[in-house]
């Protein structure tokens, strides 16, 4: 396969005026992935202040990441933001402390920053085969399912079916534009969505009060004074996040792989290693600033197919534009001032995104698709159903040290496929 030719190669710099519209394309692409998944976790603070501070922290830990990538880790076109496997294991450590959680995830990017830079890495990679990575890519988005439902109902003031109807409506709305849309529109269908939903939500609805713009934020802040992350270790807290984390791995190499294949830079083994070093470092800092860790996006070889510029340096002035606003307090309040139900429509378009790519992995695996490979992720992704909606009376009559294991349909799905991947299945080579 030859090289695409593009119009700026990787080590390229656009005129200035391409350079920071670029950038532009690329800030819009990520800011509202970054608020969607921040809306989630932020929706259990009460304190409208602690839940912009957590945005801004947020921002800030996807602007360093992603400038550090692009300088000094992988060297290349990816854009970097808020992990959401960590998402499902903050979602079942709910009943944990905090600091349990957030310590988990420093504890999870040194493994990842170890793994990488000693070769471990390598040897563990082989027991996710494609058909693994592609269970565990659905995984992410079944079990984050009870979460989503939370969000869509949550605007306690609207009826639960005009909100069911709303959802529904929004999410076909979007799968409709995706269709005729082009071009930068189509990249950044996400930001429009969530714009134009939140205005049609709010007139179909003056009833809704949940915006936190009324709030009095400062225009310019920094949130580094709340900075007390007091180290604290569960073991079974622990080994849900590592699980995560492995997910998170094949996720990150994913990503720099299949752009690798898009623009066939040199030296891929050492961007690899180094990317993945750069993820683990970054979750490091997020962690310590008590949020969830950034990994790069399997979404940018679309981006770079549909505008034909592969350069790196497009992601400077985005890195620079949210690391702005990261010190933006009221600018973050307004941007995050979406109703939940719109936060539940857009993660419902982009979790059907996530399943597409495990469908499209698992489909496209060497030898085919075969009975064995519908049993290998069917009792993963049923088993991760059930745990998912398990009453709350039940997990919580499980021993305090299994809930976070027991408790976690991710969890108990990746160990279920791994084990009917690697040992029940196990195909000789």
């Amino acid at each position: 396969m030859n090289k695409i030719n593009f119009k700026y190669g990787l080590d390229d710099v656009p005129p200035l005026l391409e350079l920071l519209l670029l950038g532009l394309q690329w800030l819009a692409i990520v800011i509202p992935i970054i608020i969607i998944i921040g809306k989630v976790i932020v929706g259990h603070f009460i304190d409208p202040l602690e839940q912009v501070i957590y945005l801004q922290k947020m921002f800030f830990v996807s602007a360093v990441s992603l400038l550090a990538q692009v300088l000094w880790g992988h060297r290349l076109p990816l854009i970097i933001g808020p992990a959401t496997v960590l998402l499902v294991g903050i979602a079942a450590s709910q009943g944990s402390n905090t600091n349990t959680i957030y310590s988990s995830i420093v504890m999870g990017g040194i493994l990842l920053l170890v793994l990488s830079t000693t070769g471990l890495f390598a040897k563990i990679k082989r027991f996710f085969t494609p058909q693994v990575v592609a269970t565990v890519l659905i995984l992410i988005a079944l079990t984050l399912t009870p979460m989503i439902l939370n969000l869509i109902f949550a605007a306690q003031q609207v009826a639960p079916l005009h909100n069911l109807c709303f959802a529904l409506i929004l999410v076909l709305g979007m799968f409709m534009a995706n269709q005729h849309l082009t071009g930068l529109w189509k990249t950044t269908l996400i930001i429009w969505a969530m714009i134009i939903g939140s205005a049609i939500y709010l007139l179909l609805f003056p009833q809704y009060t949940g915006i936190t713009f009324n709030q009095h934020f400062n225009p310019i802040s920094s949130f580094f004074r709340p900075l007390n992350l007091d180290f604290s270790l569960d073991p079974s807290v622990l080994i849900s996040f590592l699980i995560c984390f492995l997910a998170l791995s094949i996720n990150d190499l994913g990503s720099i792989q299949s752009i690798g294949e898009l623009i066939k830079p040199e030296n891929m083994e050492k961007r690899i290693t180094r990317g993945t070093s750069f993820t683990g470092l970054g979750n490091i800092l997020s962690g310590l600033l008590g949020v969830i860790g950034p990994v790069n996006f399997s979404l940018s070889p679309g981006v770079i197919a549909s505008t034909g510029v592969a350069s790196r340096f497009t992601l400077i002035p985005t890195a620079l534009g949210l690391l702005l606003l990261s010190f933006l307090p009221s600018t973050i309040a307004f941007i995050g001032s979406i109703p939940p139900v719109v936060v539940g429509g857009a993660l419902i378009y982009i979790m059907c995104s996530q399943i597409s790519s495990g469908l499209l992995v698992a489909f496209n695996t060497t030898g085919g698709f075969k009975f064995e490979s519908g049993l290998t992720m069917g009792l993963p992704l049923m088993l991760s159903i059930i745990i998912s909606f398990l009453p709350p009376n039940i997990v919580n009559s499980f021993p305090v040290s299994l809930r976070p294991i027991m408790g976690n349909g991710f969890v108990i799905g990746v160990l279920a496929v791994l084990i009917l991947e690697n040992v029940i299945f196990r195909r000789k080579k």
